[in-house]
């Protein structure tokens, strides 16, 4: 049994679009996914209600509920629960990462979103817990060429020293209209959406297993 949490302390990150696009991907790819709904706005629960075809099970539910969650996901034989965290709900967020093998936060390339993101780096290492990041919503690159916007946020996340995903999602109309139906990036026709969906699953997927392979080595 495998745990995520997606995590963005600021509200607007893209923590919901990043969290569903990651059941969605787990889904197509044949592993049984528990996508859970922290979020009091409930909007996972939403695009995933709207969802036509099968795909991830979907909960609402509060932070204390979390850990029964987790076990009936074992019970289940569901071995990846995604956690769709709260914005500004440290409490909860702080329960989400102490239950996840991985903790995944996501910040959009703004001197704002960099500022919230200081906060929950702290939270992730003071418990202990492997966190990488997802820069969102940037602007595409031009000729190969990353805009100033995007090279200051990474200038900024080395200096934080934070672990950095290599694929950026960039700012794309179709995130959002796929999610109206409860589809996937994967699922339409933008190729380049979709192997952005493709490769941030691939390097969340072969952290799980690094995370899990460790955790036997030293058991």
């Amino acid at each position: 049994m495998r745990t995520v949490a997606v995590i963005a302390l600021k509200g607007g990150s893209g923590k919901t679009t990043v969290a569903t696009h990651l059941a969605l991907a787990a889904h197509r790819r044949g592993v049984a996914t528990l996508l859970v709904d922290l979020d009091p706005q409930r909007s996972a629960h939403n695009i995933m209600s709207a969802r036509a075809e099968p795909g991830p099970t979907v909960v609402a539910a509060t932070g204390p509920k979390l850990m029964s969650l987790q076990f009936a996901a074992i019970g289940l034989r569901q071995p990846l629960m995604i956690v769709d965290t709260p914005a500004g709900a440290v409490e909860d967020v702080s329960e989400a990462i102490v239950l996840a093998d991985l903790a995944v936060m996501v910040a959009r390339p703004t001197l704002i979103d960099l500022s919230g993101l200081a906060p929950t780096l702290a939270i992730v290492r003071k418990l202990g817990k492997p966190g990488i990041v997802v820069v969102n919503q940037a602007p595409p690159a031009r000729d190969g060429a990353e805009s100033p916007l995007v090279r200051r946020a990474l200038k900024g996340l080395d200096y934080m020293k934070a672990e950095v995903v290599p694929t950026i999602l960039r700012s794309r109309t179709v995130y959002q209209t796929a999610l109206e139906t409860g589809r996937s990036a994967e699922e339409m026709t933008d190729p380049a959406a979709a192997r952005e969906i493709a490769a941030l699953w691939a390097y969340v997927d072969a952290a799980l297993s690094e995370e899990t392979a460790a955790r036997e080595d030293a058991s």
